[in-house]
């Protein structure tokens, strides 16, 4: 394959000029042919990705590769603005910081002392709640699309995201009781700074944060419409065939930061500059999330903040539409990595971790401990079969694979004991002995499951099932129809799907998890469809 790319910026240290590309000599290595192999699959007649790296504050990598615009054939340089996905949530949680730091705010403020179209839910949710993700708040975007509204399919605006926030009845969980990633919070974050500080977002973030730091080519899709010299168009690979993917909505401190490899390097080195900011606002930005029982999670305030193979990171993805990114910062060796791309599917994530492996060392992976126990033929049968959780809605099914447990999603169990089991992910799974299964993450959450018989219906009792179901909060109708001997569920405008039975009143389908209600006396009453953030979304039988 013929690699095509640019590079456009020198690094510090020893160079080589071939014809007029620049190769730069990294600390120690010449790293530059280690990036381009990472990037190898981008050519002239692809889309593709930019990259930067800094170490110790000086820039070792600026390299693109691949095209920014198929149509015209213009390549992707080093200084291409791309879309960032929710790489754009710690800018907007840091403006909100910004206000509370000038005390034009609280982060524990109610949000609807400043957002009053919200909902009483009975538990005041705060500002912080919303940028940590513990709010409970259901993703519009998820309800939308349950609407039949998925995003990219209509220009959706904040006034959409108002308008369907304001009618939901019900949290996914009570305020600061868990964590569940929700895009939700972030839009109503961006409201509450442009009503608290007089100026559109976009203008308040500009004059305090993207200007001070130079960041001259930054700024956000809140106009879809409007002309952005130098953006890669994003694409999607169907079939063979490059199609464009462009994320066509005016919604945005969620996402929707147009920026380029070069700035956000300039904002990750504001963490130790402090240019805009101070110390303490930038330590209030990576303080992990606290749960009950003073429990800690990796998220801050739109930052993830862990370790990466035992080297603390902060770091943080994203993707809309066709665009993917990820930003990433090595705090104790120094390290910052930068990626976008502009084609669906590409993991800017594991490309940004790799080309940070070039530069960090005392890498050390952490693994699940050792198996302590060895199972017995009875033990792996008797633990065998699907699990169900009924909030948040999910199954687990645990398979066997030779002398060892397998769980979806969760890959080998290791073995502690008969009925304790440890992942790479580092959760546990535990075992009761009388049919329930309790899952507890690494940060300690734990969903309870129960075991179930698979689901095996007759005409009847899916005929029972039959109707027309509605929901006040989604403005939306389902229908749910027998044809033959299987259930489907249709949707406005042609919209059908089949319901898969996988316990008495659960079933799987495109729409997410759909679970059946009855009253006391056996009557079907309601629906509700669950997501992985939307829980819970209730539509009743008319």
């Amino acid at each position: 394959m013929n690699v095509f790319f640019r590079r456009s910026l020198t690094v510090l240290g020893p160079t080589l000029l071939v014809g007029a590309t620049i190769i730069a000599q990294a600390p120690k290595t010449m790293s530059q042919p280690k990036v381009d192999a990472i990037f190898s699959r981008y050519t002239s007649s692809t889309p593709g990705c930019a990259v930067g790296a800094d170490v110790k504050g000086e820039a070792v990598i600026r390299a693109a590769y691949g095209s920014a615009d198929l149509e015209h054939d213009v390549p992707i340089a080093t200084d291409t603005i791309f879309e960032a996905g929710s790489v754009s949530k710690q800018f907007t949680a840091a403006a909100v910081l910004l206000l509370a730091r000038a005390g034009k705010l609280s982060l524990d403020d109610p949000v609807r002392k400043y957002i009053p179209e919200l909902p009483d839910f009975g538990t005041p949710l705060t500002i912080r709640q919303m940028l940590n993700h513990t709010s409970g708040l259901r993703d519009w975007g998820n309800l939308a699309a349950i609407a039949g509204w998925p995003r990219t399919t209509r220009v959706h605006t904040h006034a959409h995201v108002l308008d369907i926030l304001s009618r939901q009845r019900a949290l996914n969980f009570t305020p600061g009781t868990r964590w569940s990633y929700t895009n939700s919070g972030y839009n109503l974050a961006a409201i509450i700074v442009s009503r608290v500080s007089g100026k559109s977002f976009a203008e308040f973030t500009k004059a305090a944060i993207f200007d001070p730091l130079g960041m001259k080519d930054t700024s956000w899709r809140d106009d879809y419409t409007r002309i952005v010299k130098r953006r890669a168009i994003a694409y999607a690979d169907r079939q063979g065939v490059f199609t464009q993917s462009m994320p066509f909505e005016n919604v945005y401190g969620n996402g929707g930061l147009l920026t380029t490899v070069g700035d956000l390097l300039k904002w990750n080195a504001n963490f130790t500059t402090h240019a805009v900011g101070d110390a303490a606002f930038v330590e209030e930005q990576q303080r992990r999330t606290t749960l009950p029982g003073g429990r800690t999670h990796e998220y801050a305030l739109g930052l993830y903040v862990d370790t990466y193979k035992s080297v603390r990171e902060v770091d943080h993805s994203g993707a809309t539409a066709g665009y993917s990114a990820h930003l990433g910062r090595y705090p104790d060796q120094q390290v910052s990595v930068a990626v976008l791309c502009n084609v669906a599917g590409a993991n800017a994530t594991n490309y940004a971790k790799t080309v940070a492996e070039l530069y960090l060392t005392d890498l050390r992976p952490v693994t699940p401990p050792p198996p302590s126990h060895t199972l017995t033929d009875a033990e792996i049968t008797s633990l065998v079969g699907p699990y169900r959780s009924l909030k948040p809605a999910g199954v687990v099914r645990i398979t066997r694979d030779g002398d060892s447990l397998v769980a979806t999603n969760a890959g080998r169990l290791v073995s502690l004991s008969a009925t304790r089991f440890a992942t790479s992910d580092l959760s546990t799974y535990e075992f009761d002995g009388h049919g329930q299964l309790r899952v507890t993450d690494e940060f300690g959450t734990t969903d309870v499951f129960d075991h179930i018989e698979p689901a095996k219906p007759s005409v009847d009792d899916l005929r029972a099932l039959a109707g027309q179901y509605v929901s006040d909060e989604l403005e939306t109708t389902l229908n749910v129809e027998l044809q033959g001997d299987r259930l489907v569920i249709k949707r406005r405008p042609d919209f059908v799907a089949p319901l898969t039975p996988v316990w008495a009143t659960g079933f799987s389908s495109p729409l997410g998890w759909v679970i059946f209600a009855r009253d006391a006396a056996g009557r079907v009453i309601s629906l509700s469809i669950n997501q992985d953030r939307a829980w819970d979304v209730r539509f009743s039988r008319q």
